[in-house]
């Protein structure tokens, strides 16, 4: 068995008496005190996330003709410096290689966040279309922590030298943290106001406990599993793979179409004009039974597609999930139930987000 890699935070969770897990080969926090009480205090006050064991890359070159700006769905030369955007990494067919935040960082640098399980992929795929400049892996050597909430401003402003008003969403500042250079973006996975702190490793070490010390509490990837799913975030692995398109994946208004070329762009308008074969929906149950990833959804007797996410929710209170379905069986008045060996679950199918 691979032995899995651990965070710069992994002693810091540890004193915490963190519930570990294996997670896209990382050992990881899955819980401290308990996800319920993680999710309420990001949706409530603060909520700190060791989010470190996702990649991030750096380009320094000639952004316009290079080559890099065909890798991605985003176009780079168009993003302002300063702003980070949210896009797709695709294969020929238009299916995700990856989703990631691309970060201008000023007019030659630009700085790629991606999953942890797609770091060597993601790597590779985009250095194949680089022609010059330089393209560098530095995930090991970045910690990234997140605090998130209704008063992660609060909290983070009194170790912070410029007014976080500054920040708007998707926007970012390369500044310091507690002596150290340091990128705080205003960006989240939860649909809270939040910010995502990029520091060295050992910097993360002073500024984890300084956090916790000014009111965030340490949440888990149980808490952030839940909080996305409230918010219809995609999760790769779930809504996205290879085999699934942004289009078929209700998130194609993250793609830039008219901008640029790149990889998976043709397949994506053949799609589009045609349409998918499969799309997203989202769901609620009559309970607070859970849905779960492999459930199968069926209508008037007939399976018509299956779970991708599923969790209880706190915020809607009942379970609440993401599934993909037949889009000509589908039909949006007929009801669905999930089958499962543990018996049929009732659903109504909603529109995102549930909170």
């Amino acid at each position: 068995m691979e032995e899995l890699k651990r965070t710069a935070l992994f002693d810091k969770h540890k004193e915490l008496n963190a519930r570990n897990v294996g997670f896209c080969g990382w050992e990881m926090p899955v819980q401290y005190e308990g996800v319920i009480k993680e999710h309420d205090a990001c949706r409530n006050g603060a909520a700190l996330f060791d989010i470190s064991h996702m990649g991030e890359f750096f380009y320094e070159g000639d952004i316009a003709n290079s080559g890099i700006n065909n890798a991605c769905t985003t176009d780079f030369v168009k993003l302002p410096v300063g702003k980070c955007k949210y896009g797709f990494l695709l294969n020929e067919k238009g299916g995700v290689i990856d989703d990631l935040i691309v970060y201008k960082l000023d007019a030659t640098h630009l700085m790629f966040v991606v999953n942890a399980a797609r770091i060597d992929v993601d790597f590779e795929q985009i250095k194949s279309h680089i022609k010059s400049g330089t393209f560098i892996n530095r995930s090991n050597e970045v910690s990234k922590i997140d605090i998130q909430g209704p008063k992660s401003k609060e909290i983070l402003q009194t170790i912070v030298s410029f007014d976080l008003a500054e920040l708007k969403f998707f926007g970012f500042k390369q500044s310091e943290l507690l002596g150290a250079k340091a990128t705080i973006s205003r960006t989240g996975y939860t649909g809270e106001l939040g910010y995502e702190l990029y520091v060295d490793n050992e910097t993360a070490l002073k500024l984890w406990d300084r956090l916790i010390d000014l009111g965030a509490v340490p949440a888990g990837l149980g808490a952030r599993d839940v909080l996305r799913l409230e918010k219809g975030y995609s999760l790769y692995g779930h809504e996205l793979d290879e085999q699934t398109t942004p289009l078929e994946a209700g998130i194609d208004m993250f793609v830039q179409y008219d901008s640029h070329d790149f990889t998976g762009k043709k397949a994506l308008l053949e799609q589009k004009n045609r349409g998918a074969k499969k799309r997203i929906i989202a769901f609620k149950t009559n309970s607070k039974r859970s849905p779960r990833q492999g459930f199968e959804i069926y209508q008037n007797g007939q399976k018509i597609g299956v779970v991708t996410s599923g969790t209880y929710s706190p915020s809607v209170q009942s379970g609440i999930g993401l599934g993909f379905v037949d889009t000509q069986l589908f039909d949006e008045n007929a009801k669905q139930e999930l089958q499962s060996a543990r018996g049929n679950i009732p659903i109504e199918v909603t529109k995102l987000p549930f909170y």
